[in-house]
């Protein structure tokens, strides 16, 4: 079993140990896996080069601790619960031995389709099992998964294909969100047109569409499955070894292919869930993201398979059929451990108790969150409703770069704060730094969070252009990892994130987190979610401008409500905080990921529409000419 800390004298004494004697500390989180070899060292780093490298010597296979180990003691155990998008649909149960034959097969597949050893192939499906086998598949062979999330455009899995060198893409014939169907096999073939390195495109039959096949490069996975042996034998992988590459918005436009190798991350991934979400054998346990972002990575596939936890699998969106999914859900399978997004919760919220009321939560006991701070409103009404008032909410943060959580409550282990990521996990060294790289010491301070040492999943390059990765993450203060996000230790020592730091405004002289400032306007009752931005103002240096979507009955234009708002924030930080300019809208530009593209905010504040970038990769780009013509209004 993977170590647990029980109590808050436990993590203090875990986290000083990692921090006074790291190799040692984490050679005895090594000890809970399957290793083919032990490690000859546990750590080699150097943060100007960037090098990084845990482990080395050893040899492994994350699937044989994902699925093998499990296979006498838990064999007949559900290991993922597939939950699809049509409620009238009947869940899958699939147990750890039926996982474990449908990835060999799905290795043997890729094996018999020319895949090899640190081949990349890209995995563009819908959320259905196979999207989970498909990672594991690669993994079992030591071929480096790339997952794209089905939503992206043609365009954009087109750069991920290029950039990453693809020669395989796994796909379906179509998919379903919601009340919509989704082409996928049209998307990805639009994409193969310009992707020259892609040899084989191997499809899914799932939503019964048409599809056009490409002779010699398409073909059918049920075809090739029924030719493929149940018996897979797991390479054998060296510690850094590449075990991912996924893809992440760069600030220039072009897409980050973040590389994750296999030891250090699978040990990370392994540690952090059963400690972070406090995980007992037996529990269920949902995380709603997509297996295209990292969250459905480290917190749906990796680490509770690691754990040998039963992990649910969801392919709908919360709000279909109606607002009630999430809890009918929760209440069908008897969740445990539910960990989802802020952007899910306060949607829900505005959608009122009616749909949360009648449905059985009791099994709950433990919430998390994901993705950006969760709001103080959106946190007491998440533990207020949903968890009724005892369920510990873990807000995590963390990053795509970061591979697994790294400031977090332990769940019912750690006092908790609303809007506070509270404190490191054992391992993670934090700084604030000023802008000159000077160390802040001590509490109740602010500054730009860095980490000083490394931790064993954290990235290692970027794919194809390392100069990149040293540019961006470690290059700006010598000797450390610097995450790019603004941050406050308050005088608990408790860490609360600000946002990044290009959405930290310099108003007067004050800096202020755009998060605190959303916050704060938040709080208004007639408030469903917020962003806020900075825009050049003549006397301040930096204006507030604040994109606020309220319930639907307020008024477009009121300028009473605006009053109100700017009352609120006036009154819970103080009057330097209060918006300048304040523009109702419909809906804000967020990546199917739920993050608020800020750039193209940042842009309209300024009056700047000339060019606002890429919008493709929006859940909903029409939002964007929303915002822009309301602009003018204000």
């Amino acid at each position: 079993m993977i170590n647990r800390i029980n109590s808050f004298g436990e993590y203090w004494s875990a986290y000083n140990e990692s921090v006074q004697n790291p190799e040692q500390f984490w050679a005895n989180q090594a000890e809970s896996f399957f290793w083919r070899k032990k490690w000859d060292s546990v750590l080699e780093w150097n943060f100007e080069e960037p090098s990084v490298k845990w482990y080395g010597g050893s040899l492994h296979n994350i699937t044989e601790n994902c699925l093998d180990r499990h296979l006498f003691t838990r064999g007949n155990q559900t290991a993922i619960i597939w939950e699809p998008n049509d409620p009238t649909q009947a869940a899958q149960h699939i147990t750890y031995k039926e996982l474990h034959e449908r990835v060999c097969k799905a290795a043997n597949i890729l094996k018999n389709n020319g895949v090899k050893k640190g081949d990349r192939v890209c995995i563009y499906m819908p959320m259905v099992p196979e999207l989970a086998v498909s990672v594991l598949a690669c993994a079992r062979i030591g071929a480096i998964h790339s997952v794209v999330f089905a939503g992206f455009s043609a365009s954009s899995l087109a750069d991920r294909l290029n950039d990453a060198e693809a020669t395989v893409v796994l796909t379906s014939d179509g998919a379903y969100r919601g009340n919509k169907s989704i082409d996928i096999k049209g998307i990805v073939d639009e994409a193969l047109a310009k992707s020259p390195t892609v040899k084989r495109s191997i499809v899914l039959r799932y939503a019964n569409t048409p599809v056009t096949f490409t002779e010699g490069r398409d073909i059918w996975w049920h075809e090739e499955e029924a030719k493929a042996s149940a018996i897979c034998e797991a390479e054998p992988m060296e510690a850094e070894d590449m075990l991912f590459i996924l893809y992440t918005s760069g600030s220039t436009g072009k897409p980050k292919g973040v590389v994750h190798t296999t030891a250090g991350y699978m040990v990370y991934a392994g540690y952090t869930f059963a400690n972070v979400f406090q995980y007992n054998d037996g529990d269920v346990y949902w995380c709603t993201a997509d297996v295209g972002w990292i969250t459905g990575h480290s917190y749906l596939v990796y680490g509770p398979l690691l754990n040998g936890a039963t992990t649910v699998m969801f392919e709908g969106i919360p709000t279909y059929p109606d607002a009630s999914r999430f809890w009918k859900v929760i209440e069908k399978h008897k969740v445990n451990i539910f960990y989802t997004a802020p952007t899910a919760i306060r949607s829900l919220q505005g959608f009122g108790l009616e749909y949360v009321e009648g449905h059985d939560l009791s099994s709950l006991r433990v919430l998390g969150s994901v993705g950006e701070p969760i709001n103080e409103e959106a946190w007491h009404w998440y533990h207020d409703h949903i968890g009724k008032g005892h369920c510990p909410i873990t807000d995590t943060w963390w990053q795509t770069e970061t591979g697994g959580i790294m400031i977090a409550p332990l769940a019912g282990v750690t006092p908790t704060k609303p809007s506070f990521a509270t404190l490191p996990l054992p391992g993670i060294q934090p700084v604030l730094v000023d802008e000159k790289g000077e160390e802040l010491v001590g509490n109740g301070v602010e500054g730009n969070l860095c980490i000083k040492f490394p931790w064993p999943s954290m990235i290692r390059t970027t794919y194809g252009d390392h100069e990149r990765c040293r540019l961006n993450y470690f290059s700006t203060y010598a000797g450390m990892y610097f995450t790019g996000d603004g941050c406050r230790r308050d005088e608990d020592g408790y860490y609360r994130i600000l946002g990044r730091v290009d959405d930290v405004i310099n108003v007067s002289g004050h800096r202020m987190g755009t998060a605190e400032v959303e916050n704060a306007i938040n709080e208004h009752l007639a408030v469903v979610e917020s962003a806020v931005v900075g825009y050049p103002h003549d006397i301040k240096g930096q204006g507030i401008y604040a994109f606020v979507i309220c319930d639907t009955h307020v008024p477009m234009e009121s300028s009473l409500l605006k009053s109100e708002i700017i009352a609120t924030v006036s009154k819970i930080i103080g009057p330097i905080a209060k918006p300048d300019k304040i523009q109702i809208v419909k809906g804000l530009p967020k990546t199917r990921s739920g993050k608020i593209m800020r750039r193209i905010l940042r842009k309209v504040a300024e009056g700047d529409i000339s060019n606002l970038g890429d919008t493709s990769t929006l859940l909903d780009p029409t939002v964007v000419e929303d915002i822009v013509a309301g602009a003018k209004l204000v």
